[in-house]
């Protein structure tokens, strides 16, 4: 997915930890709201708050840049994930409620009350129904499940060994991969070997080598030049698939001493044991072989022995001349069109990035017998759903993981996930009402009337008692100076009722002795 940079780890740690320090203030906020206190930050933390979103804007731009493609992955991961999702995300909301509830009861105006309802209820709702608009080609009958995806492997094996080299071929064939894939390219002298970058950079020690000539095309290279580069310790070094150290004393040893392979000696291994995907490097144009490179390759696997029907060929260059000379060749594309078009340039196979390609695309190619492969597919889960989708085959990187793969990692018919669903929601609801009946159990009775000779204070007060001490402290504070408050015109009212000639020797205005002894 996308490739490592020596920077894209430092990026995603920085993200983790502004991610880290966010959460751990948010649950801190929670925690002062459950208890009914004001969460007052210190400025270093508001500092903190801003360094860590314009950090988190300028790492999501850098992965964005880096891995662009990477983003249609949240559709596929939505469809992998939805039912697990959808339960997880009802379980957080629902737990929230008690929050919410607390909040509303002590809440003294109506509209914040119905304001935090009605958003509150909206997300809710949402999230009930959302199970709609989302679908995953993984709920489905077991019936009509199709055979499992045939494994090919992307330049061999290339977390067990150096990529494109002859060790990382016999270890595809040993995991019994469908077929393999592999990179072709021509050197200055004409022999076909694999390599697939630009240069040798990255995969041989070059610049060790031939200092001068690192950045130079790797076609532009005699093979008795090739011969003398090492294409094995860079793995052991970059380690780009962290599996090196997993490595026997043996395959370390192998692997350190792997040279540029020959698409001959790889054709060798292939022939009895696997078909292979073959790839062309574009040759630069004053390459001495420009324009006579695709019958130099056609004789190199003519002449090793391999079954035509065995070979998938890619380049879309001089497919006329391929058909001539090697009729048995499995035609196959790597441009997405029509299937009726595929079908009348003799396209057998079409292989592509598994986001160009969606569950209605491959049943339209299947329908009209084409065979849809799928590249680079590194996880049982994403193999899970390309599997459900009715993919026949995927190119991968870990072989040796996707082979041990019996079935999808779940499958549920459609009436099993509609019932899982509309039993979480009504789960959830349930559940919801409670806790808002129980957190403003007083403020109902209130309303329902059956103590409508609470004032305001005294029905609060009655509700909180979730509450913390310095806010029921002040309720009652409220309380008392409210019941003074009326006892004071009580008293007025009765010293005018004995002007009238009634009686108003029991009650007299309270003195400020008097109230705060009430008060205490």
């Amino acid at each position: 997915m996308g490739y490592w940079s020596d920077w894209s780890i430092p990026i995603l740690v920085t993200a983790a930890a502004g991610f880290t320090y966010i959460t751990t203030l948010l649950i801190l906020a929670l925690c002062h709201i459950a208890v009914g206190q004001q969460m007052n930050l210190h400025w270093l933390h508001k500092v903190g708050l801003m360094v860590t979103l314009m950090a988190t804007v300028v790492t999501v731009s850098s992965i964005a840049q880096l891995w662009d493609d990477e983003w249609e992955m949240v559709v596929i991961s939505i469809q992998a994930t939805a039912p697990f999702l959808h339960i997880g995300a009802l379980a957080v909301v629902t737990a929230l409620s008690w929050l919410i509830a607390g909040q509303f009861a002590r809440m003294e105006k109506a509209t914040s009350q119905m304001l935090m309802f009605t958003t509150y209820f909206a997300v809710l709702v949402a999230l009930y129904l959302i199970p709609l608009t989302v679908s995953s080609p993984c709920i489905m009958e077991k019936k009509d499940l199709g055979p499992k995806p045939a494994i090919i492997g992307h330049r061999g094996a290339p977390m067990l060994a150096p990529e494109n080299t002859l060790m990382s071929f016999q270890k595809a064939v040993e995991q019994k991969t469908y077929g393999v894939q592999a990179d072709i390219t021509i050197s200055y002298d004409g022999v076909p070997f694999l390599m697939h970058d630009r240069t040798l950079r990255r995969t041989t020690n070059v610049k060790k080598v031939f200092p001068e000539r690192a950045k130079e095309h790797s076609s532009m290279f005699n093979w008795t030049d090739l011969e003398r580069l090492n294409a094995g310790e860079w793995f052991l070094e970059s380690d780009p698939f962290w599996t090196a150290g997993s490595l026997s004393d043996s395959d370390y040893l192998q692997a350190a001493n792997q040279s540029v392979c020959k698409l001959a000696d790889m054709l060798q291994i292939a022939k009895d044991n696997t078909s292979v995907i073959l790839n062309f490097q574009d040759l630069p144009h004053d390459h001495p072989y420009y324009s006579t490179y695709i019958n130099i390759t056609l004789q190199t696997i003519l002449e090793s022995g391999i079954q035509q029907q065995a070979v998938m060929w890619l380049p879309n260059t001089e497919r006329q001349l391929v058909r001539q000379i090697a009729p048995g060749f499995r035609q196959t594309s790597d441009i997405k069109v029509d299937a009726a078009r595929l079908r009348d340039k003799g396209i057998k196979l079409l292989t592509l990035r598994y986001t160009k390609v969606t569950h209605e695309d491959i049943r339209e190619y299947t329908a009209a017998n084409l065979s849809v492969n799928l590249y680079v597919v590194n996880e049982p889960w994403l193999y899970s759903i390309l599997w459900c989708a009715g993919v026949q085959s995927v190119t991968s990187d870990s072989s040796q993981i996707l082979s041990k793969v019996p079935f999808p990692i779940w499958l549920l018919p459609p009436e099993e996930y509609n019932l899982i669903w509309i039993t979480a929601d009504l789960i959830s609801f349930t559940i919801i009402v409670g806790v808002f009946i129980f957190q403003n159990y007083h403020m109902i009775r209130w309303r329902l009337g059956s103590i409508r000779t609470y004032n305001p204070e005294q029905i609060m007060l009655s509700a909180a008692v979730r509450r913390s001490s310095r806010d029921v402290k002040i309720m009652k504070e409220k309380l008392i100076f409210s019941e003074i408050n009326s006892g004071m015109e009580n008293a007025d009212d009765l010293s005018l009722y004995s002007e009238n000639g009634y009686s108003n020797e029991a009650i007299a205005p309270m003195g400020r002795r008097d109230m705060k002894l009430r008060v205490d």
